[in-house]
């Protein structure tokens, strides 16, 4: 391995940070636009829903093979194919025409983020040799991360108050084409093929498995949780499950290692990855929806309103990895979730008229819970692992948090969907109106309160049925 000059290491520095920055902001500033993109495409729950899963799904379920393909065929090869992949999803997702076009590109967002993130922290472990060097790299790396979870939110409403929902999608275009440029004429190509192999048929299964599950909750209002479609997906996915465990305990090159479950310490850390991942998702997702659907801010005001959830994150992760080094990781993690408990029943109390000033405190809450766990977390998981076997724990982890992550949407949509249709199934029944004009005003509900009230006629009754709009959506 030879050392490279200093000129290099600042170019692929950079390469690396601007497509960490583009793949990670994804999470964040897609949200702001759902409402907008909710009016113009004719979505309902269920298809914003599918928008930020398609990403997180193909992002979970494809990541450890991502990183297994980079170490044998070349980490700099597949870091530009993942970035070219994402970046022609990202103007997919801009020119898309319909909600199910927009739905694809994110899917192949998801797979273009799965085949380059793993490459960006292997890239510069390789890069810079010296421990000094290599720890500040990987230092900025870390703070890249935290500062696009922030900016997302602001810079999605900036954008979408400005230029429309597509420009959240067209600003990837010109950071991916300078990242390629960067990391073709900089970056040097490294590999680790020993020991190796591709594990098709764990990579297949968790497919299968992940996207029967993710469907079938999602779907379930749409269908009838006692359809034959969803019962058989449930199944699928359980069926799937097993032989995924099944497979990855036999196969000599596992994608995913179960002798980490063993160990406690890795199974605790794991699950609480998955479980803080499940909150933040969830209440990003409805949030949003939330701030613009119910009480009517602006996208670049709701992003703005959600600062303090992810300001919290940045300012107490790294104060709360020191902690976990001088007291160990136990502590602050029992105290981050049990305010992540907290936040979420104080959340439960939110009404349609409830004031920004009596929510901002609860959003500092969950923020503060998600920082106190998420770097002892970390540390706690690395621990329990050999060093030599460090990259599969992180990548294993980083994956249990984006399978959180869909599953918080998943689920929560699902029980929110349904308390919505039963509620606003029962005021629209009190208001005793045509069966035509009901269907309407079912069918555009989900797309927001005006636009459902639009299917009344003029002076009839459309206050009274946006209010109850509202309700239904708060009680959900």
């Amino acid at each position: 391995m030879f050392e490279v000059d200093r000129r290099t290491k600042a170019l692929t520095l950079g390469a690396m940070c601007f497509a960490l920055f583009m793949a990670m902001l994804d999470n964040t500033v897609v949200n702001v636009a759902l409402p907008r993109i909710s009016q113009d495409l004719g979505s309902g729950i269920s298809g914003l829903q599918w928008i930020i899963d398609a990403y997180t799904l193909a992002f979970a379920s494809l990541m450890l093979t991502g990183g297994t393909l980079g170490d044998i065929f070349g980490r700099k090869r597949f870091f530009l194919a993942g970035l070219s992949i994402f970046t022609v999803g990202s103007l997919m997702c801009a020119l898309a025409p319909n909600l199910s076009t927009l739905i694809g590109g994110r899917g192949v967002q998801g797979l273009g983020a799965a085949l380059l993130m793993p490459g960006t922290l292997s890239i510069l472990t390789n890069t810079f040799l010296d421990p000094r060097e290599r720890a500040q790299a990987i230092g900025l790396w870390a703070g890249i991360s935290g500062l696009a979870l922030a900016a997302g939110p602001v810079v999605g409403g900036l954008l979408v108050d400005s230029f429309g929902w597509q420009s959240v999608f067209f600003l990837n275009v010109p950071i991916g084409l300078v990242a390629f440029v960067v990391c073709l004429l900089a970056v040097r190509e490294s590999r680790s093929a020993e020991g190796r192999h591709l594990d098709l048929p764990g990579q297949a299964l968790a497919i299968v498995a992940l996207g029967s599950l993710t469907y079938a909750l999602i779907e379930a209002n749409n269908y009838g949780w006692t359809s034959a479609i969803i019962i058989t997906l449930f199944v699928v996915a359980a069926v799937g499950l097993l032989a995924f465990v099944l497979v990855e305990r036999r196969s000599t090159s596992p994608m995913l290692q179960l002798t980490f479950f063993r160990n406690r310490t890795f199974s605790a850390g794991a699950t609480c990855a998955a479980a803080v991942s499940f909150g933040m998702f969830g209440i990003f997702f409805f949030l949003t929806l939330f701030f613009q659907n119910i009480q009517g801010y602006t996208p670049l005001q709701a992003g703005i309103r959600s600062l303090p959830m992810t300001v919290m994150i940045i300012i107490f992760a790294p104060l709360a990895g020191r902690l976990a080094g001088r007291i160990g990781s136990r502590v602050p993690m029992t105290f981050g979730l049990s305010l992540n408990a907290l936040g979420l029943f104080l959340f439960t109390q939110v009404q349609v008229d409830t004031p920004y000033a009596h929510i901002w405190p609860l959003l500092s809450i969950g923020g503060l819970g998600m920082a106190m766990v998420m770097s002892p977390m970390t540390a706690a998981v690395m621990n329990s692992v050999p060093p030599q076997r460090a990259g599969m724990a992180s990548a294993t982890t980083s994956a249990s948090r984006e399978i959180g992550g869909v599953f918080g949407i998943a689920l929560l949509g699902a029980i929110v969907t349904h308390v919505f249709t039963r509620d606003l199934n029962r005021m629209v029944d009190q208001l005793g109106l045509p069966p035509a004009v009901k269907a309407r005003i079912l069918e555009q509900a989900s797309s927001g309160a005006q636009q459902a009230g639009g299917a009344l006629p003029s002076g009839a009754g459309q206050d009274g049925l946006i209010e109850a709009l509202k309700a239904s959506f708060v009680s959900g």
